[in-house]
């Protein structure tokens, strides 16, 4: 399998392991060191960061996740053991444009370490 199929796939797994809530799924995409970064996030003013350990919590505890969206891989930029994915996202209630940064791990696996998401609740 080709790496750009392999960092489509660790995106795609991303995303529907929020969709439904599959932190399993979630755990083994994520690097140990993932970390969501947000500015304005939920209504908050500033910037808020959440670690892996906190979004997986959220996540089980049905505070981020559990709602199907449509995805649309925009851009994918890849340099040897380091990738970058833009991301359009489309649920019933909010629109997000999503950047993450993923890195080839130790163990060959392309893993999520960064995610960068612009949110915007549909009116």
């Amino acid at each position: 399998m080709s790496e750009i199929k392999k960092i489509k796939e660790a995106i795609t797994n991303f995303v529907k392991g929020g969709d439904t809530s599959d932190v399993k799924i979630l755990d083994q995409v994520l690097h140990k060191d993932f970390r969501v970064t947000n500015n304005g996030f939920m209504g908050t003013r500033g910037v808020t960061i959440i670690n892996k350990k906190d979004y997986l919590e959220n996540i089980k505890s049905g505070i981020f996740g559990g709602v199907p969206r449509k995805m649309k891989i925009e851009e994918i930029d890849q340099c040897g053991i380091i990738a970058s994915v833009k991301l359009r996202i489309e649920s019933s209630k909010y629109d997000f444009i999503s950047y993450n940064s993923l890195v080839l791990d130790s163990d060959n696996e392309w893993k999520i370490i960064n995610n960068l998401a612009v949110v915007t609740e549909k009116v």
